[in-house]
Order: C-alpha cells, then structure tokens, then sequence
C-alpha cells in the first residue's frame, strides 16, 4: 500500500484459518491499521490480492465487504455518541434487515414482516448485550458511558453484524493492566461462544502475543517474523524491535 513517496505495507502476506485468534504486532507507524484498512475496503492496496473465503475481495466498497461476513472495531471509537447502546447495535443489524421503510410505515399496529424482522433483530442485540455485560447502559447514550464500556460497545455493535471474520483493532488501548485482562478473556469467550475467527492488532505486545494462535510482527510496514507465540517471543528481530523497547 503506497501513499504516493511512502510504502505503507510492502510484501506483507499471511493467512488466517477458521476459528484462529491471528495477531498483527508492531509498533505505532508499523502499517497494523493501514492493513485492517484495506482487508475491509477502506483502502484499495496499489499491488497484490486480498481473498476472503477464497473469493477476491480486493477492489470491493466496505459494504459489500461487510455483507460477506467481514466486521471491525476501531482504534478510536467511531460510535454515534448520542444515541444508545441498543441504538448504536441496532445499526449494526442493517444488513440483516431486509424490510423498506414504506414496510416498516404499514405497520399501523398489526402484525407484519417489518415488525416480525424488528422484533427478532432486537432479540438479537439484546443477546449481545449481556452477552458483553451492557445490559445495565443498554439504554444510555454511548457518549455518557466511561472509555472502556465505549469500547465494548463498539464490540458489540460489530458482534451484530455476525462476523464470519472479526477485525479487532487496539481493543486494550488507553486500559490499565486489570482491564486488558479482561479484554483477553472476552476474545477468548467470544471465540468459543460465536464460533468467530479474530483477526487482532494490538499495541500491547504481551497482550497480542498471549491469545493468538498465530503472530505476525511488522516494523515499518515490512514483516520481520511470523509464526506460533513463542517462535514470535524468542525471535531476534521482534526482541530487538518490540519486546527489547520494554
């Protein structure tokens, strides 16, 4: 991925099989979240191809993407700050949602296939809801709720979309050591309760290194190293690069 003089992502290839937590290291600058950027679609790599499930998605709009079983969250929390938790969800159901507004205006109190679809679709996010421990700010706006539920809201809303594939961008950024513990039991839980692959970047490298399956490590947009956790740990680059810094 290039940004006219500057080379973002250079020769970077890896694979993530079903049912994987595969972790992207490095530190800031190191082409983690410019990698996200073009997997869902927000970018379009000047070279290579990206193929999900086997099919090319290089090229694809990010809702095309996401209508094939792609979702993400974000490094900085991208939620609208003023409606509620089970609002922000609820968008996060759209493309599960098939009924067109004139649908939803027939309504007029009688059961139809809108209402049918609503009702089903809040049954939905209400499970996800407890499932991530919101059900006590479910109707509050995400902007009054602390940092760290924000975050976990923004799980959620992509948890309903239901990912084939997760896209989990910094989950413990700007936590404290007690919540990144949390933050690595809920990938875990997640993984066996939806049966969903995670593709993970993390600047916390103990972190990262300590739930994936498989760790891919960049430094400056270039991989320097990729394999199981501990090939990663004792690998001589990422000690110099990452774990070295402290």
């Amino acid at each position: 991925m290039r940004f006219g003089g500057l080379t973002a992502l250079d020769d970077v290839s890896f694979e993530v099989d079903r049912g994987m937590i595969f972790s992207i290291i490095g530190p800031n600058g190191s082409g983690k979240s410019t990698a996200f950027n073009c997997i869902s679609g927000i970018y379009q790599p000047t070279a290579g191809k990206i193929y999900f499930e086997g099919e090319g998605i290089s090229g694809l709009a990010p809702h095309h993407i996401a209508r094939l079983g792609i979702a993400r969250t974000f490094q900085n929390i991208e939620l609208f700050s003023t409606e509620t938790t089970i609002d922000n969800l609820m968008l996060g159901r759209h493309q599960h949602m098939h009924s067109g507004v004139w649908s939803g205006v027939a309504m007029l109190g009688r059961a139809t296939s809108a209402a049918r679809e609503e009702t089903e679709n809040r049954e939905r996010v209400q499970w996800i809801i407890e499932l991530l421990d919101l059900v006590q700010v479910r109707d509050r706006p995400v902007g009054e709720l602390p940092y760290g539920t924000q975050k976990r809201v923004e799980l959620a809303r992509a948890l309903a979309m239901e990912p084939k594939l997760l896209l989990v961008d910094e989950p413990s950024a700007g936590m404290n050591a007690d919540e990144r513990a949390e933050v690595a039991v809920r990938m875990r839980e997640l993984r066996a309760e939806l049966d969903v692959t995670i593709l993970l970047i993390e600047h916390h490298v103990q972190l990262a290194i300590g739930l994936a399956d498989r760790v891919l490590a960049l430094n400056f947009g270039k991989p320097i190293a990729q394999g199981a956790p501990e090939e990663i740990r004792q690998h001589p680059e990422v000690i110099k690069a990452y774990l070295g810094d402290g």
